[in-house]
């Protein structure tokens, strides 16, 4: 009776958890998706400045601007499907040196990590989008809170992909310790 209670539970908690992990990964290619939708319009201004510089002897004074905006938004979202990803820049060969539970604490501590930078990114992202709400971005006229909104974007996104990473490993620990 314990065991099917215990493997109804176990069914119920990997259902809860597959769909949770299908949003945040079509959240992560959404990511992607608008990253390379925003490069492909980054291609498409340079090749108008090539064109109006060369052909029509007109430089297109906006497209430095706004391929500064668009490098940042690109940037900020590819960062953040990259943690959901786990492609970011890291350095385990140390960690996975050490026995099973030095292990695992380091690898809370990294997404402790990851969570807190997320957080903190977002705040200051926030901070700046408020404080620069008045301010326009030359050439193009948008406020310069649009240079700063990928910050917060972000911030949200690498701490929600940061407490999912931490809440699987936490209830796969649970899991394993059950059994």
């Amino acid at each position: 009776m314990s065991i099917e209670l215990e493997s109804s539970v176990d069914k119920e908690d990997a259902e809860k958890s597959g769909s949770l992990n299908r949003m945040l990964d079509s959240l992560a290619s959404l990511c992607i998706l608008v990253a390379g939708v925003l490069l492909v319009a980054l291609i498409a201004i340079f090749g108008w400045l090539v064109f109006g510089r060369y052909v029509l002897n007109n430089t297109p004074t906006w497209v430095e601007q706004a391929s500064l905006v668009l490098v940042v938004y690109i940037t900020c979202l590819g960062a953040a499907a990259g943690v959901r990803h786990h492609s970011h820049l890291n350095i385990d060969f140390i960690r996975e040196s050490f026995s099973g539970p030095l292990r695992s604490l380091m690898h809370h501590l990294a997404d402790l990590f990851i969570l807190s930078f997320g957080g903190f990114m977002a705040f200051q992202g926030w901070t700046l989008v408020m404080s620069n709400l008045n301010r326009a971005i030359p050439m193009i006229g948008l406020s310069e809170s649009w240079r700063a909104a990928p910050l917060v974007i972000c911030g949200v996104l690498i701490m929600l992909f940061a407490a999912s990473d931490i809440a699987q490993r936490l209830m796969t620990r649970k899991v394993r310790g059950f059994k």
